[in-house]
């Protein structure tokens, strides 16, 4: 099932006021998106936590760029038909941040 209505692209205020909710996401430096690095116990520990990030990113029909090598994550998050972040990124940011926590690092 996909989220069915059209993400809304953020403006100053609601980028900043996002960030500060979103624990240790930066923004990615000459882009418009919002990056995070996780690092796991193991290789195992990483794609659980990938494989449990990819069933959300389904849901909301929503899908992060990652790069996985080993033990560490690193995911960014844009919208790119709307060329910024929108409330899905901060949406699955949250999401993100959820699974990470429950996963054994």
């Amino acid at each position: 099932m996909s989220n069915t209505s059209r993400p809304k692209l953020l403006d100053n205020a609601q980028f900043d006021a996002s960030m500060a909710k979103l624990r240790d996401w930066e923004e990615v430096e000459g882009e418009d998106a919002i990056r995070k690095m996780f690092k796991f116990r193991n290789f195992d520990a990483a794609f659980d936590f990938m494989t449990r990030v990819a069933k959300h990113a389904q849901k909301l029909d929503h899908h992060p760029t990652w790069i996985n090598e080993f033990n560490r994550v690193d995911i960014v998050l844009t919208t790119h038909d709307l060329k910024g972040i929108s409330d899905l990124d901060v949406q699955l940011a949250h999401l993100i941040d959820e699974e990470a926590a429950t996963t054994t690092k």
